[in-house]
C-alpha cells in the first residue's frame, strides 16, 4: 500500500496536479529580475578561485569566501576539517518555531583542468549569448543592463558542477529575507571541498561532526536537471569503482612480418579482454556481476514510467543512430555499468608502425547500483580473470615473471564507493516532491536515481535519514569536460528551487 501511495503522488506531481502554491514562485522571480547583475557578480566571483582538488591554496581560498557569505547573512559557521583534507564549509540557522532541520549539501570544488582546451580561461568565467557550437559571442555582463536573456550561458569551471548550487542557495535565502519570509525549517548547509576526488575524507569528517550534522533531511545539491529541460528531483545514484589496467606483450616492439601470428599481440589481448568483460548491448559479462542487483519497486517502475521521453532528441543532439541497449535511458541507468573509459596501444595514422607493441592499456569504471559493493566487484573481475589464464600484478613484471606467465594484466585500482537509493514514499520524499511542483510551471521529473554518481551511501550509513538530490545545471553542461557552462535560465529555476526547499518545506 506505501509503495502504492508513492507512486500516485508521484504521478500526480510529475501530471502537475499538485495544488499552486502562494505566489512565493512569482515574488522570488521578481525579486531575482531586480537583481540579476548582483547574483552574476556573486557567481563571477566565487568561479575566481581555482578550487580543485589538487589545489589547497584555491580550496581553502574558495571555503574561506563561502563561509564569510553565510556569516554576513546570520548563519553560525565554522570550517570542518581534518588533515589532508580541503575544509567542509558548515554553516547553521535556527528558525523560532521550525520543527524540522534540514541540511543543504553542494561541492565548491570541480574537476582539474587542462586550459589548452578551453575557449576561454577556465578560472576567467565570461558569459556568451548561446552555446559555444551555436556560435555564442562573449557580452559583458557589467556593462550589459539586465535583465539578461535566459538562454544566454556563464562559461567557467564548476558553473554547473557544482558552484551553481550554493549561489542559487545564496540568492535564494536572500530573496525570502527582502520578501520577509522566514525559513519553514532549521538550516545547516554542508559544502564539501572534495567531491571531484572522489570524498576520501568526507565520511570521516561527517562522524567527528555527527551531532552537529543532525537532521531530519539531506538535500543533495548535484547533477544537471532532466534533459527535458524541466526540474529534476532524484532519490538515488549509482556507485561506482575503476581501474586502470596494463596488459604485456614483448619486452619490445617487434616488426609484425616476420613475428606476427606468433608474438601474442596486446592490442589484440585488450580487445578480446573487453569482449569478455561486456556484451554488445552493455551486459556485463562477468559471472556473479548482478547476483547483488536490488530489484526496483514498484513507485520506481512507475516513475520511469512517468518520465517525458528525450531519446529522440538526444539521438540527434549526440549524432547517433541507436542506444546501446534495450529500454530508455532512464531504465538503461538504473543497471549497472561497465564503461570503457580508453585504450591505448600503439600509435594510428600517420604514426603507425607495421610492429606489435610492447603493451596495452584499458581504462575503465563500474557504475553500481543498490546492494552492490565495490569490494565485491573487484574481488569478481579478478576470479574471472584469472579462470580466463591472466596473471593478475600489481607493478611491472620483472624478465621472471613475463617469461614463466603467457597472460599478464597489472592493474591499478581507484577508490570506490556503493550506490544508494532512498525511499520516495516517505514523508519527508513527498513534501520536497510537493514543494519542488510549487516552484516550478514545468512538471517535475522524478528520478529513483542519477546516472552519474554521489556519495550518498556515506550520508546514509552515517545519519540515516531521508537524501533527495535537488540539482540545478543544465544537462548539456560540459560537465568534467572543458568549457564547462551554465544557462542563466538554469540559475534562475535553481534559485526559486532553494526558495521553496527554504521557505515552503514543511511535514
Amino acid at each position: 500500500m506505501r509503495a502504492r501511495l508513492g507512486a500516485i503522488l508521484i504521478a500526480g506531481t510529475l501530471s502537475g496536479a499538485m495544488p499552486p502554491g502562494d505566489g512565493l514562485k512569482q515574488q522570488v522571480d521578481a525579486w531575482r529580475a531586480a537583481h540579476e547583475a548582483q547574483i552574476i557578480a556573486q557567481f563571477d566571483r566565487l568561479l575566481r578561485f581555482p578550487s580543485v582538488a589538487a589545489d589547497p591554496s584555491g580550496t581553502a581560498a574558495a571555503a574561506a569566501w563561502l563561509e564569510q557569505q553565510l556569516r554576513s547573512r546570520g548563519f553560525e559557521t565554522r570550517l570542518l576539517t581534518v588533515p589532508g583534507a580541503p575544509p567542509v564549509v558548515y554553516g547553521s540557522l535556527a528558525t523560532p518555531g521550525a520543527t524540522r532541520t534540514v541540511v543543504f549539501y553542494a561541492h565548491y570544488d570541480g574537476q582539474p583542468v587542462t586550459p589548452s582546451q578551453w575557449a576561454t580561461p577556465p578560472f576567467d568565467p565570461v558569459l556568451r549569448t548561446a552555446p559555444l557550437g551555436a556560435g555564442g559571442r562573449v557580452v559583458d555582463w557589467k556593462m550589459t543592463a539586465p535583465p539578461y536573456q535566459p538562454e544566454w550561458r556563464l562559461y567557467g569551471r564548476s558553473t554547473g558542477d557544482d558552484k551553481v548550487s550554493e549561489i542559487a542557495f545564496l540568492a535564494a535565502f536572500d530573496a525570502l529575507k527582502s520578501l520577509g519570509r522566514k525559513p519553514s525549517v532549521n538550516l545547516k548547509v554542508v559544502w564539501e571541498g572534495e567531491e571531484e576526488a572522489g570524498s576520501p575524507h568526507l565520511a570521516d569528517i561527517l562522524r567527528a561532526n555527527k551531532d552537529l550534522l543532525s537532521s531530519d533531511l539531506w538535500l543533495i545539491g548535484d547533477g544537471p536537471v532532466h534533459q527535458s529541460g524541466g526540474p529534476l528531483l532524484f532519490f538515488g545514484a549509482r556507485g561506482t569503482i575503476g581501474l586502470d589496467a596494463t596488459i604485456y606483450g614483448p619486452v619490445k616492439a617487434l616488426h609484425d612480418g616476420h613475428y606476427g601470428n606468433w608474438v601474442p599481440n596486446p592490442a589484440a589481448m585488450a580487445a578480446e579482454l573487453v569482449a569478455e568483460l561486456r556484451a554488445p548491448d552493455g551486459r556485463v559479462l562477468i559471472p556473479g556481476f548482478m547476483h547483488d542487483v536490488r530489484p526496483e519497486t514498484n513507485a520506481e517502475r512507475q516513475a520511469i514510467a512517468a518520465l517525458p521521453p528525450v531519446e529522440d532528441q538526444l539521438k540527434d543532439e549526440f549524432e547517433i543512430a541507436r542506444g546501446e541497449s534495450r529500454g530508455g535511458l532512464t531504465e538503461a541507468i538504473m543497471r549497472p555499468a561497465l564503461n570503457v573509459r580508453g585504450l591505448r596501444a600503439g600509435k594510428v595514422g600517420s604514426e603507425a608502425a607495421n610492429a606489435i607493441p610492447t603493451d596495452a592499456k584499458v581504462s575503465i569504471d563500474f557504475r553500481l547500483v543498490p546492494n552492490q559493493k565495490p569490494d565485491t566487484v573487484r574481488a569478481e573481475l579478478e576470479s574471472f580473470l584469472r579462470t580466463k589464464g591472466w596473471t593478475i600484478v600489481t607493478d611491472a613484471p620483472d624478465s621472471a615473471t613475463r617469461r614463466a606467465h603467457a597472460k599478464i594484466i597489472k592493474i591499478d585500482w581507484e577508490r570506490g564507493y556503493a550506490a544508494f537509493r532512498s525511499d520516495m514514499a516517505s514523508r519527508a520524499a513527498r513534501a520536497v516532491i510537493a514543494a519542488a511542483g510549487r516552484a516550478s510551471d514545468r512538471p517535475v521529473a522524478v528520478m529513483p536515481t542519477l546516472g552519474g554518481s554521489v556519495p550518498l551511501y556515506v550520508f546514509d550509513d552515517i545519519f540515516h535519514v531521508p537524501l533527495v538530490g535537488l540539482p540545478v545545471a543544465n544537462h548539456d553542461d560540459n560537465q568534467h569536460a572543458a568549457n564547462e557552462n551554465v544557462r542563466l535560465q538554469n540559475v534562475w529555476d535553481g534559485i526559486d528551487a532553494y526558495a521553496a526547499m527554504i521557505g515552503e518545506l514543511r511535514w
